[in-house]
């Protein structure tokens, strides 16, 4: 029997690696203005699970989500996009 996964997956750059096994991800997303129906630019920030510590600042990552690793910290880097 094969599990199928039902987790969030995320495209976004990377914006911060300055902890260890850890970067921060900026995901961009267009939302519409639900009265002037102007469409806007939103972005929020994601802590990433990165073990080898490989991905630098400006790397387009794909990260998943998992199980806690933290706190703060419930997605993990899958791909470089």
């Amino acid at each position: 029997m094969q599990k199928t996964s039902n987790s969030k997956t995320l495209r976004g750059t990377v914006v911060s690696d300055k902890m260890d096994k850890t970067v921060v991800v900026s995901v961009q997303r267009f939302v519409k203005h639900p009265k002037y129906h102007k469409f806007q630019k939103s972005s929020k920030r994601y802590k990433a699970h990165d073990a080898t510590n490989t991905y630098k600042v400006g790397d387009v990552v794909t990260i998943r989500e998992t199980r806690p690793f933290s706190k703060d910290k419930y997605f993990e880097v899958v791909v470089t996009a």
